[in-house]
């Protein structure tokens, strides 16, 4: 039989990451966004507008690939690890160094060659001027001309005639 150490202190931990996930998960935050350093966003729907702020914080504007459709906004970037000498021998970080890419779909189509930009503190702003709405259109759908007399009797003389021949022809094995 083997004996296991109760580590009470360590079910806790485990009990409060549960916890948090849990809160995290009713919110709508997803932590996984933050450990991938995908950027959050907030999306705001004017009359004429869609504006799009992210939060990328370390990044500069040349570091970013933003790219716009018609009904979509890609944000790429990357977090790069700048290598230091350090003659102390001793070196640890806790900074992330990764590639993220967010794909936000937008509630409405918008003109994306007329898109805004700006990159302050750390905060991507997108002004997404909306696509003109679409014009309804009625179809005028015409009454077919009336077929003539005679095609009406040839057409169900030939339906009838092709009716009546096929049950004396004999079925095939």
């Amino acid at each position: 039989m083997v004996l296991i150490r109760w580590q009470p202190f360590q079910e806790m931990k485990t009990l409060r990451r549960q916890m948090d996930q849990m809160f995290d998960e009713i919110n709508g935050w997803h932590r996984e966004d933050q450990v991938t350093g995908k950027p959050a966003i907030e999306l705001k729907h004017t009359d004429t507008n869609v504006i799009l702020c992210a939060e990328i914080p370390g990044l500069e504007g040349k570091d970013l690939d933003v790219r716009v459709a018609r009904e979509a906004v890609i944000i790429s970037g990357e977090h790069r690890y700048e290598k230091k000498a350090e003659d102390n021998g001793l070196f640890g970080s806790e900074f992330r160094y990764s590639k993220f890419q967010r794909v936000i779909p937008l509630p409405v189509p918008v003109q994306n060659e007329q898109v805004k930009a700006d990159f302050t503190n750390g905060i991507l702003t997108l002004t997404l001027p909306k696509a003109e709405t679409a014009h309804v259109v009625k179809v005028n759908i015409s009454e077919p001309a009336p077929i003539a007399a005679s095609s009406e009797q040839a057409v169900e003389t030939e339906t009838e005639d092709v009716w009546e021949s096929q049950p004396d022809e004999p079925a095939a094995a």
